[in-house]
């Protein structure tokens, strides 16, 4: 049956959870009704941060809900990881207000997935077309510049281009899995140089007498919570930032979604000296959130990118995803992976000059992918051409 009402909620808690995860699936955390439902609860994603929820339901006529999109008005272009700070200004020069805007996205959560929620057993096309349009046009009945979708997942990205927004690209570094039998194996896949740095950057955290546990959310206790907590907080603090996350967040994920949220503390004797902290999917392990008490060299490399390579041999899980930016991820084995957000700009003037720029940075992004995938550490065939 084709949806007939659209509905925007002020609380992901305004949808009973079983509806909303009918619909989101269980492929990876982020979108699933527990963690918007912690971030709001935690006061971390809430109109006092410039996150106010309208998150967006579908229902037919028999009021069952067969589509749904996380939704935000925003205040403010920060926790996003795609950059609008210039549209923003070119707004205000014009003597116009860009904010607030309308957003499809997971807070802080750079990490491409659904947000065009449809239900398998709904007209997939009918149901994703009716949400673009109810979007698009809560952004204009409210009078809002824009409407933007966030990482949006592949199965997304051909209703999103069809409504006509504008598509924009970035890049990200991912590791693969092969295949891969142990963390050797996947090192005797390098040229011999990077395979030595590899096992230098190791060796040298090993002896420093440096050892890690791992722990799932479930088997962390409220003190182990607020020492690695600290770790996370001081990163921001470094940077002259407020941490996106409080700890109330980090224990509602932890009750509720035990098995998807997993530390890797580093510790030196009892005392533990760093955190990664990761959500595990069905098939990716996603790096998210990396502190640590002190200057330790090559603690970061190791705490953050090899442990995590090894669980997800270990777990047999196919990608990692460990976060944006960092070209010095690709002589650790990650690999140039682009990434898309889709921008709808109600103003046509600017969504002329937008599409404009945007297809100019899409060329530049793909040039630099490109440049980038020379300098991966694998060996490679002579005819042997990086895939993106």
């Amino acid at each position: 049956m084709i949806a007939t009402r659209a509905r925007f909620l002020k609380s992901i808690a305004d949808i009973d959870a079983a509806s909303w995860n009918a619909l989101a699936g269980s492929r990876q955390p982020f979108v699933r009704h527990e963690f918007l439902l912690a971030l709001e609860q935690s006061g971390c994603a809430v109109p006092r941060t410039g996150w106010s929820p309208r998150h967006l339901v579908l229902e037919d006529s028999c009021g069952r809900t067969v589509g749904a999109m996380p939704l935000y008005r925003k205040g403010h272009s920060r926790g996003e990881f795609v950059f609008d700070f210039s549209w923003a200004n070119a707004y205000a020069q014009h003597g116009l207000k860009y904010y607030p805007k309308l957003l499809s996205a997971i807070p802080f959560t750079p990490v491409a997935g659904s947000r065009v929620l449809v239900d398998p057993g709904a007209d997939p096309l009918a149901v994703a077309d009716a949400l673009i349009q109810a979007a698009a046009g809560y952004a204009r009945s409210e009078q809002l510049s824009s409407w933007h979708v966030l990482f949006p997942g592949d199965e997304n990205l051909a209703p999103l281009k069809r409504a006509g927004l504008i598509e924009r690209r970035d890049c990200q570094f991912h590791w693969f899995n092969r295949g891969y039998e142990s963390f050797d194996a996947f090192l005797a896949t390098f040229t011999a140089e990077k395979r030595k740095k590899a096992k230098r950057e190791r060796r040298r955290v090993a002896e420093a007498g440096i050892e890690f546990d791992t722990r799932l959310g479930g088997e962390m206790d409220d003190a182990l919570w607020s020492t690695v907590y600290e770790f996370y907080a001081d990163t921001f603090y470094r940077h002259g930032h407020e941490p996106y996350l409080n700890l109330d967040f980090f224990k509602r994920i932890a009750a509720d979604m035990p098995d998807k949220l997993m530390l890797k503390i580093a510790r030196h004797g009892p005392s533990p000296i760093a955190v990664a902290i990761f959500f595990v999917g069905e098939d990716a392990l996603f790096g998210r959130y990396w502190g640590a008490g002190g200057n330790y060299h090559s603690l970061h490399f190791e705490t953050c990118y090899y442990q995590g390579i090894e669980y997800c041999i270990e777990h047999k899980l196919q990608r990692f995803e460990p976060g944006t930016q960092g070209e010095h991820k690709v002589p650790r084995g990650f690999v140039p992976t682009l990434t898309s957000s889709l921008h709808d700009i109600v103003d046509p003037r600017f969504s002329a000059a937008i599409r404009d720029f945007a297809r100019r940075e899409a060329q530049g992004v793909d040039h630099y992918a490109a440049a980038v995938s020379e300098h991966v550490p694998y060996h490679r065939a002579p005819d042997e051409e990086l895939q993106l």
